[in-house]
């Protein structure tokens, strides 16, 4: 099973027991981590896909550590100017260990048991409103018949 996240303005593919770097997140070591931003899920070839997400599944994470990136030099210069900046850079990033990826398979059993009744109020208010947009757009539609009249009795004297 497997899942594909978007974390830190990334996506990241995990499994459960992984362990990944993610850019510096705000907990402290050894909390508990939720991504609720599951864009892919697949277990055992079954594979729902979001739009964006997918409803009801989380990744869970334990925090193991928090770090330093590699050292990267940023070495700028001007030709002929005899101008040279070197700087050092070193990344922060936290170290997540994936412990589970939670769907809602056995939450869905429970909802479509209760989901029956509200369905049927909810698509009596979507009638509601559809009546109450037909009745905006004739409105509108009425009052642009009148003043084109209105221009053309205008138009006439």
């Amino acid at each position: 099973m497997y899942a594909v996240i978007e974390a830190c303005g990334k996506q990241y593919k995990v499994e459960e027991k992984d362990v990944v770097f993610f850019e510096k997140l705000d907990t402290e070591e050894g909390k508990k981590v939720t991504f609720d931003k599951v864009m892919l899920v697949s277990d055992d070839g079954k594979v729902q896909v979001g739009n964006p997400y997918v409803k009801g599944v989380k990744v869970e994470g334990k925090v193991v550590a928090h770090g330093k990136g590699k050292k990267i030099i940023v070495f700028k210069m001007k030709a002929k100017k005899n101008e040279r900046k070197k700087q050092g850079h070193r990344q922060p990033y936290t170290k997540v260990e994936i412990t589970s990826i939670k769907t809602a398979t056995t939450k869905t059993t429970t909802e479509k048991e209760e989901s029956k009744p509200v369905a049927k109020k909810t698509t009596t208010a979507k009638k509601e409103t559809t009546t109450k947009k037909a009745a905006t757009t004739t409105k509108a539609t009425t009052a642009k018949k009148e003043t084109a009249k209105a221009e053309e009795k205008v138009e006439k004297k």
